[in-house]
């Protein structure tokens, strides 16, 4: 058999790179003799820049010394292809930099992702492509504008604190973004508006640490700061109401304020790995994520994956840490049949803390199931 092995990271566990080769391992130990190609995916969020590092043949990355979500060291990259360069805001102000007990979006800040932008604009690039998702952040940017160039001023001209809590305060932006009219393109599959009920910090708010009062205060504070960035010429009308705006606790507006445009995360990562092309000359394809939930119903890698199987008459198997989509649903985007380690395992724990061994474990099992 010839296989694709494909899947995202297992947030908080094990990244997609090592859940792919895990899975494949399992497979060989029992069909040495298979073909099995991997193909490790992101969606912009956390692991895009390794994916895309690993998938680009001549690609180099360049390791930036910038800072976190509450302003410690922090390591970020920059892959280089050509004139290009595809970055990772989460390794700059993803959640996974805090502990439970520091997640507070009303203080976490952006500023660390705009370093890693002007290192790739030091580094020659021209396009600029930022992977969203898994942020600890929920200010709008506002971080990354001050890292440009451009810090939240308040109505006596004062710089603005960190975080979205005190950008209920500014009244403008003191100075130009610095990024030699390089073009950014961000890259997300969260449609969600910046305001209100389905906005960033309604939907996303919670888990990053915000309380219910914390959502509203927050969600007021965006809407002052998306009028100051409304006024930047180069920001589209309707800014705060437009696909993406609310990406990553906000940064989808201050990348489309700055000129730039919104793609699909999983579409450009389907494009560069040459998933399609893959995809035409195997017999199965296997895809997972750390929960396989109705968000991954509508964007995420797994949807990418099983539809553009579907399409093709590839069945498409899902691997999860847990699995809360209904068959039905899964079976709408092209879902052959899904596996959850915690059923595997029986215990949520032992999901969390060994997920590799779950994941070699059913490889054996499902390259035996397949194989007949």
């Amino acid at each position: 058999m010839r296989v694709l092995v494909c899947p995202d990271k297992f947030a908080g566990t094990i990244p997609a790179v090592e859940a792919a080769g895990a899975f494949a391992a399992g497979w060989r130990n029992v069909r040495p003799g298979d073909d099995l190609i991997l193909r490790p995916l992101s969606d912009g969020g956390p692991g895009f820049a390794g994916v895309l590092a690993a998938a680009l043949p001549h690609a180099r990355v360049l390791t930036v010394a910038a800072t976190g979500p509450l302003g410690r060291p922090a390591q970020g990259h920059v892959v280089l292809d050509g004139a290009t360069a595809y970055i990772e805001s989460a390794e700059a102000c993803g959640l996974h930099l805090l502990s439970g007990e520091e997640r507070d979006p009303k203080h976490t800040t952006t500023f660390g992702l705009g370093t890693l932008l002007l290192a790739a604009v030091e580094a020659g690039a021209t396009t600029l492509v930022v992977g969203l998702g898994g942020s600890a952040t929920n200010d709008g940017g506002a971080g990354l504008l001050a890292a440009l160039g451009a810090a939240p001023l308040s109505a006596s001209g004062f710089a603005l604190p960190y975080g979205g809590a005190a950008l209920i305060d500014c009244a403008a932006l003191g100075g130009v973004p610095r990024l030699r009219e390089a073009t950014l393109v961000a890259a997300t599959d969260v449609d969600s508006p910046l305001l209100g009920l389905h906005g960033a910090s309604a939907v996303y708010g919670p888990q990053k640490g915000a309380t219910r009062q914390d959502v509203f205060q927050l969600d007021a504070a965006l809407a002052r700061f998306a009028g100051v960035l409304q006024a930047l010429p180069t920001a589209p009308p309707g800014l705060a109401d437009l696909p993406g705006a609310g990406a990553a606790g906000g940064l989808g507006a201050a990348l489309l304020a700055l000129g730039g445009r919104v793609t699909s995360g999983i579409g450009l990562v389907r494009e560069l790995t040459r998933l399609d092309a893959e995809l035409e000359e195997v017999s199965l394809v296997v895809t997972g994520e750390g929960a396989f939930d109705e968000q991954s119903l509508r964007g995420k890698v797994v949807a990418g994956v099983a539809n553009a199987a579907r399409d093709l008459g590839v069945p498409c198997v899902v691997v999860a840490g847990r699995i809360d989509a209904g068959r039905r649903e899964a079976a709408s985007i092209g879902v052959t049949e899904a596996h959850a380690l915690v059923e595997h395992f029986g215990s949520v724990a032992e999901a969390l803390a060994r997920p590799a061994d779950g994941l070699r474990e059913l490889g054996e099992r499902l390259a035996v199931q397949w194989s007949r």
